[in-house]
């Protein structure tokens, strides 16, 4: 199987590939990076026509090599990669946090209680209609790590780290936190250490969803 994973910042490739390291390493990747995107979101303050276009570009290029699954890695930009899911249906087209999504409300129920926590501003926009289209009556908690990308962008792995547990705190009476960028699963122990709550990061549930889908017999 050949999966396309598509990123909008450097740190989200390492954690993917060694999730799949981990969990599917039969898999062939090839990664597509946009560093610009990102900063071109922060820039606008919005998802644009012509952000979508983007997505749709970069999606038309993967299928073009012959993928047979696209994953995008960046949470911010859930409409422009539902676009691209719309414009071609014969393949997965997975946002990055879907299959997360689906696992946390597995584990809390349509009512429980979930923390989201993120290092990038704007996926704490794009991320709880997510969340309230799959479970309307869960109870959503918001939490932005604002020291941790600024470390990891100056090389700090330890800076991001300790600066995603202190953001923890605030969600300690949540029932699962969930990390909403592909960088912060790095976090994930000791987050879940601070907290003694069970942590789940979007590369792993991505993957085990593509596995699921692709290949439907070896995962049931």
């Amino acid at each position: 199987m050949r999966i396309t994973l598509i990123h909008a910042m450097t740190p989200s490739i390492q954690p993917i590939m060694q999730a799949f390291g981990r969990l599917w390493p039969e898999a062939t990747l090839m990664n597509l990076l946009d560093d610009s995107l990102a900063t071109d979101l922060a820039r606008d303050g919005a998802l644009t026509p012509a952000m979508t276009d983007r997505f749709l570009a970069l999606a038309r290029y993967a299928t073009q090599t012959g993928a047979d699954a696209i994953l995008f890695t960046c949470s911010a930009f859930g409409p422009c990669i539902e676009a691209a899911a719309r414009a071609f249906p014969a393949i997965p087209v997975l946002k990055p946090n879907e299959a997360m999504i689906e696992e946390a409300l597995a584990l809390v129920g349509p009512r429980g209680r979930i923390g989201l926590m993120a290092t990038f501003a704007p996926t704490l926009a794009s991320m709880p209609p997510e969340f309230a289209a799959a479970a309307p009556h869960a109870t959503l908690v918001p939490c932005l790590a604002a020291d941790a990308l600024a470390a990891l962008n100056a090389g700090d792995s330890a800076g991001h780290n300790a600066a995603a547990v202190r953001a923890a705190a605030t969600l300690s009476d949540c029932e699962v936190i969930a990390l909403a960028q592909f960088s912060l699963s790095q976090a994930a122990e000791a987050i879940a250490a601070a907290t003694g709550r069970t942590v789940l990061t979007t590369p792993d549930s991505a993957v085990r969803k593509l596995r699921r889908l692709l290949l439907p017999a070896k995962a049931a």
